[in-house]
C-alpha cells in the first residue's frame, strides 16, 4: 500500500527486539500487487530488518490475512526461525493465553462478499487521499497529523457497530478456544479493553494509526503509537548484543533503563 508508513516501521524494528514477534497478516497488499508493482526502498529495508532478527534467533510467526491471503499456501511451512501459521496461541510472562491470527475470518462481508469488501478496499484508499491533502492543510497551519478513517471509525454509527461486532466474534472464538485473551488486527482501529470478559488487543495498522503491541519483561502489554512519540533504545537490545558477540566485541556499557 503506497500509503504504508514503512519508514516508521523500520525505526520501531530497530528500537525493539523480541523472542518472538507475530505479523499479524495484512502485511503486504497483495490485492494492490495484482494491479500494480510498487516495491520502494522502504519495503526492502523492513524485510532485511526482520530477516536480520530471525537469523539472530528470534522467532516469527506470519498470520496472513486477506490481502495477503496468497501467503496462506504456505501455512504450516518453516523458513529458519520464520513461521506461517492461520492461527497460534501465545502465552504470555504472567501465564496467560492468547489467541492469535489476523480475524478477516470472522468477518462476512470478506467471507461471503469479496466484491464488496474490494469497494470498501477502494473507499478506504480515497479516504487516505483525502487524508493527505488535509494533513498537507494541516503542518502548513502548525496543526498535527489527523486521521479522516479513523474519526469516522469513532463518529459513524454503522462503523462503530461493525467494529463492535468484530471484537464480540473475536471474544467468543477466544473463550470457545480456552483462552484468556485474543490479538488480532484486521479491522484497522488499535484498541486494548476487557469489556468482553477477555482481553481483547488490537494491533491497528502502520497506515494511519502506527500502532504495534508489545509485552514487557513482567507479561503486561502496551499499546504503542509510534506517530505520536519516537521511544529511544533503552539498552542495547538482543539483536545488537548478538551482533556483538559474533564480531568479537560487546558493547563497553549499558545506559540505565528508561522512565
Amino acid at each position: 500500500m503506497r500509503a504504508a508508513r514503512t519508514g516508521q516501521l523500520a525505526d520501531f524494528l530497530r528500537a525493539h527486539d523480541a523472542d518472538t514477534i507475530y505479523l499479524v497478516g495484512d502485511i503486504v497488499d497483495g490485492w494492490r500487487l495484482a494491479k500494480s508493482w510498487h516495491w520502494p526502498g522502504d519495503y526492502h529495508t523492513v524485510v532485511e530488518l526482520l530477516i536480520a532478527k530471525a537469523l539472530a534467533g528470534t522467532r516469527i510467526v506470519v498470520l496472513p490475512g486477506n490481502h495477503d491471503e496468497f501467503l496462506r499456501e504456505y501455512l504450516g511451512t518453516y523458513f529458519g526461525e520464520v513461521q506461517f501459521v492461520d492461527r497460534t496461541i501465545h502465552t504470555s510472562a504472567q501465564g496467560k493465553t492468547y489467541l492469535v491470527m489476523h480475524g478477516d475470518q470472522f468477518d462476512v462481508v470478506v467471507i461471503n462478499a469479496k466484491w464488496l469488501a474490494h469497494v470498501g478496499d477502494w473507499a478506504y484508499r480515497a479516504a487516505l487521499r483525502v487524508n493527505i491533502f488535509i494533513n498537507w492543510i494541516r503542518r502548513r497551519l502548525g496543526f498535527t497529523y489527523w486521521s479522516l478513517s479513523a474519526w469516522a471509525k469513532h463518529k459513524v454509527k454503522n462503523a462503530v457497530s461493525v467494529i463492535g461486532r468484530f471484537e464480540e466474534a473475536l471474544a467468543l472464538e477466544a473463550r470457545e478456544s480456552g483462552v484468556d485473551g485474543v490479538i488480532c488486527g484486521h479491522i484497522h482501529y488499535a484498541d486494548m479493553h476487557e469489556r468482553l470478559g477477555i482481553h481483547y488487543i488490537n494491533t491497528g495498522d502502520w497506515v494511519e494509526s502506527c500502532t504495534a503491541v508489545v509485552e514487557t519483561h513482567e507479561g503486561t502489554f502496551e499499546l504503542v503509537r509510534w506517530i505520536d512519540q519516537n521511544h529511544p533504545v533503552r539498552r542495547p537490545g538482543r539483536l545488537a548484543r548478538l551482533r556483538a558477540r559474533a564480531a568479537g566485541t560487546q558493547p563497553e556499557s549499558e545506559p540505565a533503563p528508561g522512565p
